[in-house]
């Protein structure tokens, strides 16, 4: 894992580590899973934005089957900026791709972060935030709730509230983004939760267990650069027709997550590294 490097700027980049300065910054290890496929274009950038992050991180990046070139990529790259590297020898899904990097994180705590540059790495402290004071164990970063943001697509914003607002009526959990990329979680919490699907039914199925286990779950806003399709968005209208049945499976048929209780010592405190 790197190290936090102690030039860095953290006034510009890390303000709630200034702001509270208390907190176990210097404790708490981040995993960060970069699922890839085919994102030849964005992923060297995306992963020299990462290490700007002014924490302790575990980078960990699944190569989903790519065909373009990335793979080839992520190999030279290694060394440099990825602490594991694993690759899919075929496209099996979003939701495969994470599950196989939560299978190896070595952090006290783990956030998604998507490829290709729609979401800002340098916003993760702020979403620590929460988690290190004890407040939350999950937290969310929301698209909808004020952050700047690229105006584009309207009826993919459409359908993101739309799959939000049934995912909350099933749930009882009151978000405004169920399908943000930003999902940060706490290892020990994370590892608890039953999860099968493997392409980007992954975002409701990850909310549900949360929800059933009792998590202590934060939004906070975050910035959004969106891409159009004809810059490589991926998700269609298919995905979200199965995020629908995956909404409507994850609330209404097992397995459903434990209750979950934190265990008493603080997890910076503990080696949660895989056996």
């Amino acid at each position: 894992m790197a190290q936090r490097s102690p030039d860095k700027k953290i006034s510009q980049i890390g303000s709630p580590i200034l702001r509270n300065a208390s907190l176990p910054w210097d404790k708490v290890v981040l995993s960060v899973v970069i699922p890839v496929y085919n994102e030849i274009a964005t992923v060297e950038k995306l992963l020299r934005q990462v290490r700007e992050v002014p924490l302790d991180l575990d980078v960990v990046v699944v190569d989903d089957g790519s065909t373009d070139g990335t793979r080839d990529l992520l190999v030279n790259l290694a060394d440099e900026l990825i602490d594991q590297l694993c690759m899919h020898e075929k496209n099996l899904g979003k939701g495969a791709a994470l599950r196989t990097g939560f299978e190896r994180v070595k952090g006290h705590v783990v956030v998604i972060q998507d490829a290709d540059l729609e979401y800002d790495p340098l916003e993760l402290p702020v979403l620590l935030e929460p988690i290190l004071s004890g407040k939350a164990d999950a937290v969310y970063g929301s698209r909808f709730l004020g952050g700047p943001h690229r105006v584009l697509l309207f009826w993919h914003s459409v359908g993101n509230r739309l799959l939000t607002l049934l995912s909350n009526i099933l749930t009882d959990v009151n978000l405004t983004d169920m399908e943000t990329c930003y999902k940060m979680i706490r290892t020990d919490l994370l590892r608890s939760l039953p999860l099968s699907t493997k392409r980007f039914g992954i975002e409701p199925e990850l909310t549900a267990r949360l929800a059933q286990a009792g998590a202590r779950i934060y939004e906070l806003p975050i910035s959004y650069h969106g891409r159009s399709y004809s810059e490589g968005k991926k998700i269609g209208w298919r995905d979200g027709v199965s995020a629908l049945g995956w909404i409507l499976k994850s609330n209404c048929w097992p397995p459903r997550a434990p209750r979950w209780t934190p265990p008493l010592e603080d997890p910076w405190d503990t080696d949660l590294s895989p056996d």
